[in-house]
């Protein structure tokens, strides 16, 4: 295989991993720009709760693919900065719920902001229907590589090659 060139099946999730790095550095330095003093992770925990108020400190966890003890930090730090707070679960004293506080809305409005001027900027000159299938087959891959999707199989086999000749046809 010549210099430089990844080995076929690499190249999905080093593109991947490559557009995730660039689309969080992007978040860090425009929320850095416009003020805002929140990481990348916290502003995940804020989106978060805002879909699901409510949601237990557990759900949150591995809905973030984090170590509990991690998001514990999280979740302390948006608490001291009054943009979270914990509330006991009524019907279960040992689950913490999360909740946002007013004091989160603008920080949160200041969240989505940047997340579009990125998206936007991500989505240059793609046309509306490549966006629309990037995010479906986006979905579609968490799907089949989340816990609930069937185990892998290792090996090489005819199907895996065909597979890495159709992806070879659309290089990076």
């Amino acid at each position: 295989m010549a210099a430089g060139q990844d080995a076929p099946e690499l190249r999905l999730e080093f593109i991947v991993r490559d557009v995730a790095r660039l689309l969080r550095r992007r978040f860090e330095q425009q929320a850095q720009e416009l003020g805002l003093s929140l990481t990348r992770a916290q502003s995940f925990v804020l989106v978060h709760v805002s879909r699901e108020p409510g949601l237990s400190q557990a759900r949150l966890a591995h809905l973030m693919d984090v170590e509990p003890i991690a998001l514990v930090r999280l979740i302390d730090r948006l608490e001291a900065d009054a943009l979270l707070e914990r509330r006991l679960d009524p019907r279960d004293r040992r689950v913490w719920r999360l909740y946002l506080t007013e004091k989160a809305s603008p920080a949160l409005d200041e969240v989505r902001r940047i997340s579009a001027a990125i998206t936007s900027r991500a989505l240059a000159s793609v046309s509306q229907e490549d966006a629309s299938t990037l995010l479906t087959v986006l979905r579609q891959l968490k799907t089949n590589l989340s816990a609930a999707s069937p185990g892998l199989t290792l090996g090489s086999s005819k199907g895996d090659e065909r597979a890495l000749a159709t992806h070879d046809a659309v290089k990076p």
